[in-house]
């Protein structure tokens, strides 16, 4: 049985859905990745993921709509926003809105297991192989 938390990652970039599923994974998360916001909304994911990794800037539905459309769902995924192009503004704006961290691409693995853990915390799940030191 399997009892990984997903993560799932929905960014525009394909480089990014690449390479972060295959980080998440060595973490010990499930991880799924779409290519916009619509498509997560679409897949059957959104019930069983407990993490979004979530693109600011998306054609299509951006990153802050679709957390705004979440909550308005009553479906709370934790979130970590993250972005090729910082604003302090709109990071702020997203933390306020609930956002466990706002990332800046490119990030470090050690930024994003800080933020994994953070998330974690949030949620309750301490326990298993998914608290990464």
């Amino acid at each position: 049985m399997n009892d990984a938390l997903l993560v799932s990652v929905v960014d525009d970039d394909l480089s990014i859905r690449e390479a972060l599923p295959v980080l998440l994974r060595q973490l010990g998360y499930e991880a799924k990745a779409f290519r916009s916001a619509e498509e997560f909304l679409g897949s059957g994911c959104v019930a069983s993921t407990h993490c979004l990794l979530l693109d600011i800037q998306m054609p299509g539905m951006n990153g802050p709509q679709l957390h705004t459309e979440l909550k308005l769902r009553h479906r709370p995924i934790s979130v970590i926003f993250i972005t090729a192009h910082w604003d302090d503004a709109i990071c702020s704006r997203m933390l306020e809105l609930g956002a466990v961290a706002c990332l800046s691409k490119p990030f470090s693995d050690t930024m994003l297991i800080k933020a994994l853990n953070s998330t974690l915390q949030r949620c309750g799940a301490t326990s298993g192989n998914n608290r990464v030191d």
